[in-house]
C-alpha cells in the first residue's frame, strides 16, 4: 500500500514514515502542493496526507483541486488549525478525516487504515480466504488458528491478493502499491514476495496462480 504525504515539515514525513512502515505503509513525500497535484493522476495511492501550511498554495485550494480533478482517494488533513470552521470547510472541500497537530501516532495510523479500508468499501479489517484470517489492522495473519510469521511487505501482497481474491491482480499494480515513488525495485522482487507465501500458506493455505505475463489470481482451495 502507498500513499502520499503532502507536508513541508521533513522530520515529521520521516517519523510517519517510520511509524507505517511495520504495517506495510509506503510513504511518498511532497512539500508542493503543485507538485502533489500534478502527480496524483498518474499514481496509485490507496491515500493522501495533505497539510493545509504548504508554502506555495493553500491546503485547502490544493484540495479543492485535487477534488475538481476528479480525484477519489480519501484525503486526511493535517493541520494546526483547531477552529471548527476550518474543519468544516476542508470536510465541504470533500476531506475525509482531519487531524490537528500535534498528534499521537498510533492515533494518526489508525485513521489511515480506517481511511483506506473506507476507500475500499471495506469496513471489516478482517479478511478471509478459505483457511486464511488476515486482520489487516494489526497485520496479522492465521491459517486453522497457527499464526503465520509474515514481514510487512508480504502483508500488503497478501491483503491486495485477498482483497481481489478469485480475480486477477496485475504485476504492475502489486509493485505501484507496495514500493514508494523513488525505491529501486529489483525485476524479480514480486516473484520473491510471492514465493515467499506460497511457502508460508503450505498446503492449508489457498493457492496463489500465477498468470504468465499478466500477474497474480488467489484461489481457495
Amino acid at each position: 500500500m502507498r500513499i502520499l504525504v503532502v507536508e513541508d515539515d521533513t522530520s515529521l514525513v520521516e517519523g510517519l514514515r517510520k511509524a507505517l512502515a511495520p504495517s506495510g505503509i509506503a510513504v511518498d513525500h511532497e512539500t508542493s502542493g503543485s507538485d502533489a497535484i500534478g502527480i496524483v493522476p498518474s499514481e496509485a495511492y490507496s491515500l493522501i496526507v495533505l497539510d493545509l501550511g504548504l508554502p506555495d498554495l493553500p491546503g485547502q485550494e490544493v484540495l479543492r483541486r485535487l477534488r475538481s480533478n476528479g480525484c477519489e482517494v480519501p484525503i486526511l488533513i493535517l493541520t494546526a488549525l483547531s477552529d471548527v470552521r476550518d474543519k468544516v470547510k476542508c470536510l465541504n472541500l470533500g476531506a475525509d478525516d482531519y487531524l490537528t497537530k500535534p498528534f499521537d501516532l498510533d492515533e494518526f495510523e489508525a485513521r489511515v487504515k480506517a481511511l483506506v479500508r473506507r476507500g475500499k468499501g471495506r469496513l471489516d479489517p478482517i479478511l478471509r480466504c478459505g483457511s486464511l484470517l488476515l486482520d489487516t489492522s494489526s497485520a496479522t495473519a492465521i491459517i486453522d488458528d497457527q499464526p503465520l510469521l509474515l514481514r510487512r511487505r508480504e502483508v500488503t501482497v497478501l491483503e491486495i491478493l485477498m482483497s481481489h481474491a478469485g480475480r486477477l491482480v496485475r504485476k504492475e499494480r502489486l509493485i505501484s502499491e507496495i514500493f514508494g515513488f523513488d525505491e529501486a525495485v529489483a525485476p524479480n522482487a514480486i516473484e520473491l514476495y510471492i514465493g515467499r507465501l506460497r511457502h508460508k500458506l503450505g498446503p492449508r493455505g489457498p493457492t496463489i496462480k500465477t498468470i504468465r505475463g499478466l500477474g497474480y489470481l488467489m484461489e481457495n482451495k
